[in-house]
């Protein structure tokens, strides 16, 4: 690997695949770097420019809300009687999670309390 100081001045916006897997490779080689120092400064770099090219070229969408909620049911391995008090009543459990009816703000944020699930994720309808 090249000297610390001379990736740091090396650094720039990342524009190609190439540099964004060289980019990567630089992040696998400073991910155990000690705290505070020069290597941890590039590293910080390195995690900013690539987080900023993978959002612009490799965009996530954000969950159906629904599905978040149960992602979130099964790892904590709960059931839908377990979710009546987000809800209100097993009947509301059961048309929300069928897609009968709407969450509402209450909902989510008891929800979003309770199992912190995103409100982002929870309004995206």
């Amino acid at each position: 690997m090249k000297p610390i100081e001379q990736i740091r001045s090396e650094l720039r916006p990342i524009r190609s695949e190439a540099t964004y897997r060289e980019y990567l490779g630089i992040i696998d080689e400073l991910v155990d770097c000690a705290e505070n120092s020069p290597e941890e400064d590039v590293l910080e770099l390195v995690s900013i420019l690539v987080e900023n090219y993978e959002a612009k070229h490799y965009p996530i969408e954000a969950p159906d809300p629904l599905e978040a909620i149960k992602i979130r049911m099964e790892e904590q391995g709960l059931r839908r009687k377990d979710m009546i008090d987000y809800f209100g009543s097993a009947s509301r459990v059961s048309e929300v999670l069928n897609r009968k009816r709407p969450l509402t703000l209450e909902m989510i944020r008891k929800i979003h309390k309770g199992l912190g699930i995103s409100a982002e994720t929870l309004i995206a309808v």
